[in-house]
């Protein structure tokens, strides 16, 4: 189903602004048992995204009313909503009257083997270079053309993830995924003030780790950290968490940090769909 400002439609006006320019922002969602998992978050982080884009989009009520609709009877789905600036003009220049276009389409739940998360998944260093922008950084924004690139970079099942370094050789994320190292006890993750999405299992491991009471530092990192770290795991709000088992041809441990946080993380979850 894909409904486009509450209608069932099969397509989007041309003239679009996201269409044109990437002008938007978009949330990917998880459904279970007809729930939409952590929504609140996802909402959340749309509306900071489209006040940081000047886009005055207020409309949460209707979008979770149509939200429901969608999800609704659906034991496991993707859930992807995005917000535009809506239909305007050629050329740059926003219309003198923004009506924002909200979209909300339903798609099927990947079929990840249940190895990923009890076994680890095996990723790869990118070639491809995030650009920086402080101005857009941590927003999920429409223009992804560098991750679409990076991800383009390997077929098949050899690798299931790619890792991003920036212009400045810091690793910052995964093209779909946060990026967490554990070192001596402590984790580690990028810090997103350049470039990098704001994700929000990203935050709720800040929550695990501030209630296991484990240190938590946000810096740059770089691709030995990598290499020497004790654990490492990606994030994203499809997978959950992923301990990685390999990088690039170095084995890696899935260690207690990482299996802390993932128990954590499941009973957390679970009370949000109790909720």
């Amino acid at each position: 189903m894909i409904l486009i400002n509450g209608e069932e439609k099969p397509c989007l006006d041309f003239s679009d602004r996201g269409l044109q320019y990437g002008d938007g922002l978009f949330e990917t969602i998880e459904v279970k048992n007809g729930q939409a998992v952590f929504l609140n978050q996802h909402l959340d982080r749309l509306s900071a995204g489209c006040q940081k884009l000047l886009i005055p989009f207020s409309n949460i009520s209707d979008l979770k009313n149509e939200i429901e609709t969608v999800i609704s009877n659906q034991e496991r789905a993707v859930l992807k909503v995005l917000i535009t600036r809506g239909v305007g003009g050629r050329g740059y220049q926003q219309p003198e009257f923004i009506k924002p276009t909200r979209i909300v389409t339903l798609h099927p739940f990947p079929q990840y083997p249940d190895s990923f998360k009890t076994q680890g998944v095996k990723v790869r260093f990118c070639h491809s270079r995030l650009g920086l922008n402080p101005n857009l950084a941590r927003i999920k924004h429409l223009n992804r053309l560098e991750q679409v690139m990076a991800r383009s970079e390997w077929q098949g099942a050899d690798f299931q993830e790619g890792l991003m370094l920036d212009i400045n050789d810091n690793v910052v994320e995964g093209t779909m995924s946060n990026l967490f190292l554990v070192k001596n006890s402590c984790l580690y993750t990028a810090k997103l003030d350049q470039c990098g999405i704001l994700g929000i299992i990203r935050e709720i491991v800040f929550l695990a780790a501030a209630d296991l009471q484990i240190k938590i530092v946000e810096n740059r990192l770089q691709t030995q950290q990598c290499y020497e770290a004790d654990e490492l795991f990606l994030t994203n709000s499809i997978i959950g968490l992923w301990p990685i088992k390999q990088l690039q041809q170095q084995v890696c441990k899935i260690g207690p940090i990482t299996q802390r946080i993932m128990q954590w993380f499941e009973q957390y979850k679970n009370r949000d769909l109790c909720h």
